[in-house]
């Protein structure tokens, strides 16, 4: 075979595709739809969540409160703190100690005896709960017991 009978072979055998090879290598790269996220929300919540002392928690420790509000005309105090979700952390007690100048208040965690096969997330809510005092507050000081 000549050089030109070779060179008209190349060529035609370069010009076999259907399309140009830079539209080749186009067409062959799949089409991906755009990514869109969507936003992660909840749903607010109307307030913090109601906690009853249970009193049969295990595994039983004291919690910081983070505000204590006199209501009740100072007959009562209510609490509020950050917690972990239920049955895995329930409020177990609430110890008063009252005294002329001040009122400890202690809380108690711990977990629920329905917690024992159950996954427990990893996320904190607000948590309150309204105490009784044996006298209204009055000028005395709101000390949180597990300080």
């Amino acid at each position: 075979m000549t050089a030109t009978a070779l060179a008209g072979c190349l060529v035609l055998a370069a010009g076999c595709g259907a399309a140009p090879p830079a539209q080749r290598a186009a067409s062959t790269v799949p089409q991906k739809p755009p990514v869109v996220a969507n936003p992660v929300t909840t749903t607010p919540t109307k307030g913090p969540e109601v906690a009853k002392p249970t009193g049969n928690a295990i595994n039983v420790h004291k919690v910081r409160w983070t505000k204590a509000k006199p209501v009740a005309k100072g007959r009562q105090i209510q609490l509020t703190w950050w917690s972990g979700v239920a049955p895995c952390t329930v409020l177990d007690r609430v110890k008063v100690k009252e005294t002329a100048k001040r009122v400890t208040i202690t809380l108690y965690e711990g977990a629920s005896p329905k917690a024992r096969n159950v996954s427990c997330i990893m996320i904190a809510i607000e948590k309150t709960t309204t105490v009784k005092l044996k006298n209204p507050i009055g000028k005395r000081k709101i000390v949180d017991g597990a300080k």
